[in-house]
């Protein structure tokens, strides 16, 4: 959907919606920066004024972040997202992982019971590319790779709710998954693949309650490393920085 420009009298409110819709129709991609403010001034045809009032609202909603010195970036996706991350700032890990565990049970069960055959060949593909990312020794790649592995396994379970819902948990569980990696646990906890395998395997058979136990019992290593983490960590007041 194109900037076009605007003429109606509530020019902020315009803007706004213009904004908004192009975050929800995918224009603007969670992740990405906006174009900066000259740039969105001449586009919408409007004053800056009007611009910077448009993104203050949206950055108060949580769908945009600025980034000091690196201009403003897309956050979530729509106001709820927005909500959901609000929330999951003030989460602790374990309280995230347990909520990312009531998901991908249910994930892993539907996708048993509903995958394609398009589905099954992107889950082997994604489990493939997680395992040459983690014997590359690349952690940022195999956490990239995780969280696809995982959005994919949610895609084929063909519920566009939990699909966004577990999209707007990315951030947090990109975290609690950094948090297991850190763990002072054996490589096999940390990597998982058996367990990995284990649930695309009982997806391809379409066995849903094998599905469910293979992600129960790999949520259940990551929720010890999560506990091992803790104990060992530094008592330190929650919010605040080493």
């Amino acid at each position: 959907m194109p900037l076009r420009s605007t003429t109606r009298t509530n020019l902020v409110d315009l803007v706004i919606e213009q904004m908004e819709g192009l975050i929800a129709d995918g224009e603007w991609p969670v992740g990405t920066k906006i174009p900066a403010e000259p740039a969105l001034v001449e586009q919408l045809d409007v004053g800056r004024n009007t611009v910077r009032e448009a993104v203050r609202a949206l950055v108060h909603t949580g769908l945009l972040e600025p980034r000091q010195g690196d201009g403003t970036y897309v956050r979530a996706s729509s106001g709820f997202g927005a909500a959901v991350q609000r929330r999951l700032r003030r989460a602790g890990d374990l309280e995230t992982f347990e909520v990312r565990a009531c998901l991908e049970r249910d994930a892993a069960r539907y996708a048993a019971q509903r995958r394609t055959d398009e589905d099954l060949a992107a889950l082997r593909a994604t489990l493939a590319e997680r395992d040459r990312a983690w014997k590359s020794g690349d952690l940022a790649a195999f956490v990239d790779a995780d969280m696809d592995f995982h959005r994919t396994i949610a895609a084929a379970a063909h519920n566009s709710v939990l699909a966004e819902l577990y999209e707007h948990l990315s951030d947090a569980l990109r975290s609690t998954l950094q948090s297991v990696i850190g763990a002072p646990v054996p490589d096999s906890v940390r990597n998982q693949y058996d367990e990995h395998v284990a649930i695309v395997d009982a997806i391809e058979a379409r066995d849903a309650e094998a599905a469910e136990a293979a992600a129960l019992a790999h949520l259940a290593e990551g929720m010890a490393a999560l506990h091992e983490g803790a104990r060992d960590a530094p008592h330190r007041p929650k919010g605040t920085q080493e």
